[in-house]
């Protein structure tokens, strides 16, 4: 599959008591077109930008994305590949908005 996007939504929820942040969310691929797929991202621990780096070992994972090396990093990986990556992220969610 030739991927021309990737669209990464997820949702954050922090939690006070513990002082961690938590997020999951869904990421697809080729968005709006014909060939579109969804993939989950699980409820995990990690804030800031690190929902990105989860998405882009995901679909190392799932086997969307080969032959890459341990210190690439997606935006390198989608600029040399000229894949157009939008991501979002809604903070302040509650938890059971993230299951």
């Amino acid at each position: 599959m030739r991927i021309k996007t990737i669209d990464v939504n997820c949702k954050e929820w922090f939690d006070k008591e513990n002082g961690n942040s938590y997020f999951s969310g869904f990421v697809t691929i080729n968005y709006g077109m014909k060939n579109a797929t969804t993939i989950r991202l699980p409820f995990q621990n990690g804030y800031g930008d690190n929902y990105k780096d989860m998405a882009f070992k995901e679909l190392i994972k799932q086997g969307y994305i080969n032959g890459v090396s341990d210190r690439t990093s997606y935006w390198q990986y989608f600029r040399d590949h000229n894949i157009i990556a939008r991501y979002f992220l809604q903070e302040n969610c509650k938890k059971r908005e993230l299951l």
